[in-house]
């Protein structure tokens, strides 16, 4: 007898609803949550597709991992502490030996951000599907958005950029010669979304966005939503020894502008707030570097070695690009 819908989200899913401000979890018709005094909610929701964002081949514990934490980088983003989520999963069939190994994955990323699944629904269909809404609180009228850069800010981003790319190309096309294969094949399957720094940075940032789609994309929202300009230097993108000793120069650069689902953030603060971000960097022991700054205007400008580098309209992830 095939194995119900029911049975598989109670025999998988409902242990995982545990949480101080969970009235109500997985198993009703709707989860019963609690908010702070003083707490706005904020929620995001992102989708991953077999084939699309990730390999069919892919081991089902980093599926797991990788759908919450991609999800919670906008949560980051927004400077807000990660509560909930609810997941929506579509698989071909019922294989429970594969859905053990997803929810060991799944389990993991709730344990290290600290959110409870609180909902959410099973179907079948041709592809796997995981769509992972997330919700956290934030306090009222400190929440980090795109809107609010300003002329003479200075621009941030954490990390490292470009890791994801490699492993991804290292999925694609396994080296086994690659040196610190293993660093940049863990950026792209268990990201790690930064919302420690998202939370230290409320009330010193003055816009951020998590960067998914690439840095030259996301700063270019970020640009446009707050109807200003900036300009980078390609040369101060952070990038790391693994990065260059998987690739030479123009390539690593070339995926840190462009290569995305780092999941770094990308900010802007005041030049006065300079030495608060040197704080947080220690604090949190995570390289902050600053790449260029805000300006008059609506373009964003990319210079390598005083040179205009390339339009940045044309780079980074669009899903309906070709369409365009």
């Amino acid at each position: 007898m095939p194995t119900s819908e029911f049975t598989l989200i109670y025999r998988y899913f409902s242990a995982l609803g545990r949480g101080d401000a969970v009235d109500l979890s997985v198993g009703d018709d709707c989860a019963i949550l609690r908010l702070g005094e003083g707490e706005r909610l904020a929620t995001s929701v992102d989708t991953l597709v077999a084939g699309v964002h990730f390999l069919e081949d892919t081991f089902p514990e980093d599926i797991g991992f990788r759908a919450v934490s991609v999800a919670a980088s906008d949560l980051a983003a927004m400077g807000a502490q990660p509560l909930w989520l609810t997941l929506a999963i579509t698989l071909p069939e019922a294989d429970e030996r594969w859905l053990s190994r997803f929810t060991s994955g799944l389990d993991a990323a709730l344990e290290a951000y600290k959110i409870s699944l609180v909902g959410g629904d099973t179907t079948s269909g041709q592809l796997r599907v995981l769509s992972a809404q997330v919700q956290g609180s934030v306090p009222v009228g400190e929440a980090l958005r795109r809107d609010g850069a300003q002329v003479g800010d200075l621009i941030y981003v954490s990390g490292t950029l470009g890791d994801s790319r490699a492993g991804l190309e290292l999925l694609q096309n396994p080296q086994s010669h690659a040196q610190q294969a293993d660093y940049l094949l863990q950026r792209f399957l268990r990201p790690s979304p930064r919302i420690d720094l998202g939370m230290a940075l409320r009330g010193i940032a003055t816009a951020a966005i998590d960067i998914s789609d690439g840095l030259l994309a996301d700063l270019g929202h970020l640009l446009r939503r707050s109807g200003v300009a900036g300009q980078i230097e390609l040369e101060s993108l952070p990038r790391s020894t693994a990065l260059h000793s998987f690739c030479d120069a123009a390539q690593a650069m070339r995926w840190a502008a462009t290569g995305g689902e780092d999941f770094e953030l990308c900010f802007t603060c005041p030049e006065s707030r300079k030495s608060d971000i040197e704080a947080i960097s220690a604090q949190l022991g995570l390289r902050l570097s600053a790449i260029g700054r805000v300006s008059v205007g609506s373009e964003l400008e990319v210079k390598s070695q005083g040179q205009s580098w390339l339009n940045p309209h044309s780079a980074g992830f669009e899903h309906f690009g070709a369409q365009q």
